[in-house]
């Protein structure tokens, strides 16, 4: 973070534009407590004078300052350390008064605990990003009829290396177990996703700051970050995280490039190696994903139809609606947008490519 502060009204600002998201994305209470901190947040504590003195870019594209402070919050409601911010939370009805009352309550009664998560960036691993995957995924092992080998940039908990342990309802396309505890059903439109054998021969990820799902207390730092008006994505997160944790699979500590270097200079006979992420690229340095993006390239130059490669990704390219859902294939180097979906993935607006069905 750079040594610089940054002014109260960029604070501000960043809390009304993460207000804007927030309703956007179906969280009308987180979107409330940001307009609040936007309008009534003030220096006489701690917790304030740190956010409004903010030392960095507070905005939702670098350091995420309001989802920070939402996230710190919420940590108190989940653990019981605040039962009074608990009654001001969802599902408890609460006017904006009472709400940030109780706000400014913990945040001087918690002033250690809240300093202590703002010093870290929200970490988040959306599962529903998983009805988003899957269909690229099938898209690969129809095209090389082989099992693929996986391996996800900034991973977090994995809960998205564990996608073929959900269930799905992609429109009128049901696949994966009917039994799993995640049940996956975004709002789909466009044609059934391809149809056939699907088999996941090996599966690594890397985050800096990796979350082990079998930890109570990284399980509910995860589960910090879910907006507290939205219970079913609390309620499948949990699922997806008992799942992890049953499954043993951990996500390596390590530099995103670094490790997808190493990843890379192994080559997997026999198996689609798919370099994939979800809302993550973007978060690296800009030199960083040069780095990255030319590490895959010169890694698709070498492959072969007995050793292909794909790079599959979900990320914000600046254009409305959502995020664009990109598959690029090799041998031949074939780029195409196959779909689009919201950051949530609530919906799945699905394309396909080109004469794979």
């Amino acid at each position: 973070m750079p040594d610089v502060a940054t002014s109260d009204a960029a604070v501000r600002a960043a809390f009304r534009s993460q207000s804007v998201s927030c309703r956007a994305l179906g969280s009308p209470f987180v979107a409330t407590l940001c307009d609040l901190a936007a309008e009534r947040l003030t220096a006489t504590h701690p917790v304030g004078r740190h956010i409004l003195g903010w030392m960095g870019d507070p905005s939702s594209s670098a350091d995420s300052v309001p989802l920070r402070f939402a996230g710190s919050l919420h940590a108190l409601v989940l653990d019981g350390a605040d039962p009074a911010l608990a009654e001001a939370y969802p599902p408890h009805a609460t006017d904006p008064d009472g709400l940030w009352d109780a706000v400014e309550r913990a945040c001087r009664e918690h002033a250690e605990a809240i300093l202590a998560r703002l010093a870290s960036p929200p970490q988040t691993n959306e599962v529903r990003r998983s009805a988003a995957l899957l269909p690229g995924f099938l898209t690969i092992a129809k095209r090389f009829d082989k099992p693929i080998c996986i391996s996800e940039v900034g991973a977090s908990a994995g809960l998205n290396l564990l996608w073929d342990r959900y269930a799905y309802r992609l429109g009128d396309f049901a696949w994966g177990d009917p039994q799993s505890p995640v049940m996956l059903a975004p709002t789909w439109t466009g044609g059934p996703p391809p149809d056939g054998p699907l088999t996941v021969r090996d599966r690594a990820g890397c985050d800096l700051r990796p979350l082990d799902p079998a930890h109570p207390d990284d399980a509910e730092r995860l589960l910090s970050y879910l907006w507290a008006d939205q219970a079913d994505r609390v309620e499948r997160t949990r699922a997806a995280l008992h799942l992890a944790a049953l499954s043993g699979l951990k996500v390596e500590a390590a530099d995103a490039v670094d490790w997808l270097e190493r990843r890379l200079a192994v080559t997997r006979h026999g198996c689609v190696h798919v370099i994939t992420h979800t809302i993550a690229w973007q978060y690296l340095p800009a030199e960083a994903r040069e780095r990255g993006e030319a590490l895959i390239e010169k890694a698709g130059r070498a492959a072969t139809e007995g050793a292909p490669l794909a790079h599959l990704s979900l990320e914000g390219d600046g254009r409305e609606p959502g995020a664009a859902l990109t598959l690029q294939m090799w041998p031949t180097g074939e780029r195409h947008e196959i779909g689009r979906a919201d950051f949530h993935v609530r919906w799945v607006d699905w394309r396909g490519w080109p004469d794979v069905s």
